[in-house]
């Protein structure tokens, strides 16, 4: 089968998650991904849980970003190391990194150093907020958390009248390097058309502030400040998280219709016409009352009971399944979501697979995580046609590690 990213070529200077999470993608749609790490490795190989003992190899969370990339250790400290990343770009399509904006310019790799190695480069950048902002924000140091409460998101997330809470995934990183995705397969369409390559700026806080989907336009256009509304939406009513008698369970009534269906099923008809439920609009201005009534009904069976109720009736609805649950659901596996990588001196590990399907060239999970420095020689001589004496003269000098 064939890729659609076949015979694009990534130097991936990225750690931990962010832009890992865009290379990973692009790996699994077939690009090349060299994932170049300084000596003592990625900092996500020290990041658990291990399988087995702990070691730069065993991580977990490394496994799980890195699939189906290649790593070459490089010490750019060295001008030698420095040297062979301006090899290495002269004959790729795609530089990422999410570094601090200041970091690729001190060594002498900016964005007008690598245009002018490659003009048809793709130079995607991934940092808190942005390289073109101002001085105080561009040299901050940013993690999800910090992205995350800078946003806004964490001053709508949460039970109503408690404490700020931090979405349990790190969407923050994720979504930004899902975006820098959208960016990078932008720039190759334009350069197609062109044969000019362009920079990437991606900004964690930008990446949040796009996705507060309703908030803005609810703060701009009323002057209300939203805040956290638990399991329940902003907008739509009822469309929440409700108590039953032994667990909890979603019910999504997003129309009139079935707001209908989900009273008559109630046994409360004559909700429909009590003039404070009449339209969404309404329902969602009385959403604590409505709430309440609501609950008082579902907490009358179990949250199987309610499924199979709802599904002869078509009523959008879910139960809120544990991680365990959800990886061991049968659409998981249908859809192939849950990957098996046999990993080097492991063995099999389970991580999530791609959710990118297309009819011809889909996302694969098809190797595994790279050992620390397992392809430094491959690459010099396979990529940049180093011999074997000049590769040995490398490593006899720091400048590349294989791993061994």
């Amino acid at each position: 089968m064939q890729k659609a990213l076949e015979g694009i070529r990534v130097i991936d200077l990225s750690h931990v998650l962010a832009a890992p999470t865009t290379t990973m993608f692009l790996a699994d749609l077939g690009a090349e991904v060299i994932h170049l790490e300084p000596p003592q490795g990625d900092d996500a190989r020290e990041y658990g849980p291990f399988v087995g003992k702990p070691g730069k190899d065993r991580s977990g969370y490394f496994i799980s970003l890195n699939r189906n990339k290649k790593s070459l250790v490089l010490n750019l400290k060295i001008e030698e190391g420095r040297e062979i990343l301006r090899d290495l770009i002269r004959v790729s399509d795609i530089v990422i990194e999410n570094f601090r904006p200041t970091t690729m310019k001190k060594m002498g790799f900016g964005w007008e150093e690598i245009r002018k190695l490659n003009p048809r480069i793709i130079y995607a950048a991934i940092s808190g907020f942005g390289h073109d902002s101002p001085t105080e924000y561009a040299s901050r140091p940013s993690y999800d958390m910090v992205a995350q409460a800078y946003s806004g998101l964490m001053s709508i997330t949460g039970p109503v009248g408690g404490p700020p809470c931090r979405v349990g995934s790190s969407v923050g990183d994720i979504i930004a390097g899902q975006q820098a995705v959208i960016g990078i397969l932008a720039a190759l369409a334009w350069r197609e058309k062109t044969g000019r390559g362009q920079f990437y700026d991606g900004s964690m806080v930008d990446g949040l502030f796009s996705v507060l989907e309703s908030a803005v336009a609810r703060y701009t256009i009323t002057g209300k400040i939203p805040g956290p509304l638990g399991g329940a939406h902003p907008s739509i009513t009822p469309f929440e998280a409700f108590r039953t008698k032994d667990s909890w369970i979603i019910v999504a009534a997003g129309n009139d219709v079935l707001w209908g269906k989900l009273c008559r099923i109630l046994g409360r008809e004559e909700l429909i016409a009590d003039r404070r439920f009449a339209t969404n609009h309404l329902r969602t201005e009385n959403q604590p009352e409505l709430s309440a009534i609501l609950t008082a009904e579902l907490v009358k069976r179990t949250t199987a009971e309610w499924i199979e109720v709802f599904e002869k009736q078509d009523i959008p609805y879910s139960r809120i399944n544990n991680i365990r649950e959800i990886c061991e659901d049968p659409i998981i596996a249908h859809r192939g979501m849950l990957a098996t990588v046999d990993q080097p001196d492991i063995g099999p590990v389970r991580i999530a697979g791609s959710p990118i399907r297309l009819s011809e060239t889909p996302g694969r999970v098809e190797g595994p995580a790279p050992r620390l420095g397992e392809h430094s020689e491959e690459v010099l001589r396979t990529v940049l046609g180093y011999d074997q004496d000049r590769i040995e003269a490398l490593k006899a000098r720091g400048v590349i590690h294989t791993g061994a």
